[in-house]
């Protein structure tokens, strides 16, 4: 073990975040270049674009649990994360190279339905980052102690991949998405596969003592991961529909005077989203953490959210208020990317930590396939495209009032 990880440094916290950094900047590039490929490029309709969106979770749904689950019993390569995330990290810059080529894989396959390439390319980068998010996530909980210390881990991992998100679409909106996809492949490659080489993972995990039964058996409180479960879930009901629809608001609402100009609102958006994202958890979200909660802080986080969402429907006529409520929103971003791995972390068994975070993810994927699948056909037949922002007000309104009943651990 090098001496950077026994002193928990900060550059051992830094250096700790850079997998799951790869993994974000590769959704980054997804959520950035995805929707705005199939819709300009390949000219799928809305509903088709929600049909390959569905791929992603799907992939969610048996790569985060089975592979958290395998994780938890393993040990080979060095380690019981480590595998995974070389597997998946250099799969996942694979994909990315495939992403702007879906035309060229068609005709090389012979396939000349555009949907169903594109769904397999989306399918297969999500199945990469899946296998490694997880475990990115996980190794964070194994190599650092319960309280405040495990909270600066995962506030420190939002930082850091936030700020690599900002870059994303920085360059997205400065030259191009085709120029951040290219970049991407790099990153995601250098930061999955580097860093795992210089942190060391325990043989032995402890147990943690608040998940052990009276008995003495590994076992977790259900009632409260439930309620942890329903109020994240309506938080990524509301950031999906973002994600997956700001183009269809941004052409109908702010008349961009062509497809690139679509691409640019959009990479200047997540740009203002991630640079909020990534300035808060460390410098305010940690300290605000000890003083009143996580549990609190968070629902607060949430809240503010849907007040920048519900702006941006009542009030966004032009991209410089678009920005300017995506700051707002921002505030709740970077709560929902950290500080519930914080609070889950804390409540289960250390030993099944890598489980656990997989059954965690369906809170995600699961409206992820909701959005896609029930949302995409609701915001094709309503005419006006505010219905995406009031969409995601609601829910992210519902997920506040369900982080209520949260139960906060006390020290």
């Amino acid at each position: 073990m090098r001496e950077i990880q026994k002193k928990l440094s900060n550059s051992f916290f830094v250096l700790l975040s850079l997998p799951s950094t790869a993994m974000g900047f590769a959704l980054s590039i997804q959520i950035s270049a995805l929707s705005w490929i199939l819709s300009t490029q390949y000219h799928l309709d809305i509903e088709k674009v929600g049909y390959v969106w569905a791929a992603g979770p799907l992939a969610g749904i048996f790569g985060q649990v089975i592979v958290g689950l395998i994780s938890d019993k393993v040990w080979f390569w060095g380690g019981r994360r480590r595998p995974f995330i070389l597997i998946g990290g250099p799969l996942a810059a694979l994909m990315l190279l495939a992403l702007p080529n879906i035309h060229i894989i068609s005709g090389f396959l012979g396939i000349s339905n555009l949907v169903i390439v594109a769904t397999i390319v989306a399918l297969t980068l999500d199945l990469a980052i899946n296998i490694s998010f997880n475990p990115t996530r996980s190794i964070i909980a194994d190599v650092t102690p319960e309280g405040d210390i495990r909270t600066k881990g995962y506030t420190w991992m939002q930082s850091i991949s936030g700020l690599f998100g900002v870059l994303a679409y920085f360059i997205g909106a400065a030259f191009s998405n085709y120029h951040l996809i290219y970049f991407g492949i790099f990153l995601v490659l250098g930061f999955s596969v580097i860093p795992l080489f210089y942190i060391t993972e325990p043989r032995e995990l402890q147990t943690t003592s608040e998940a052990a039964t009276k008995t003495g058996k590994k076992n977790v409180q259900w009632g409260q991961l439930m309620q942890l479960f329903f109020a994240h879930g309506f938080s990524w009901i509301g950031v999906q529909t973002m994600f997956v629809f700001i183009f269809a608001f941004i052409q109908q609402k702010l008349n961009p005077a062509n497809s690139d100009g679509i691409g640019k609102i959009i990479s200047i958006s997540f740009l203002v989203l991630n640079t909020v994202g990534f300035i808060l958890p460390a410098l305010f979200l940690e300290e605000f953490a000890k003083k009143i909660g996580r549990v609190r802080t968070h629902m607060i986080a949430v809240a503010i959210m849907a007040a920048g969402y519900l702006g941006i429907a009542l009030f966004v006529v032009n991209p410089y208020m678009l920005y300017l409520m995506m700051a707002v929103v921002g505030i709740g971003w970077a709560a929902i990317v950290s500080l519930p791995f914080a609070i889950l972390s804390e409540k289960v068994d250390k030993t099944r930590m890598g489980f656990f975070m997989g059954i965690f993810n369906l809170s995600v994927v699961i409206p992820q396939l909701f959005v896609s699948l029930v949302l995409g056909k609701v915001i094709k037949d309503i005419p006006d495209k505010n219905i995406i922002f009031f969409i995601s007000a609601a829910s992210l309104a519902i997920s506040a009032v369900l982080w209520t009943t949260v139960k906060e651990r006390k020290s």
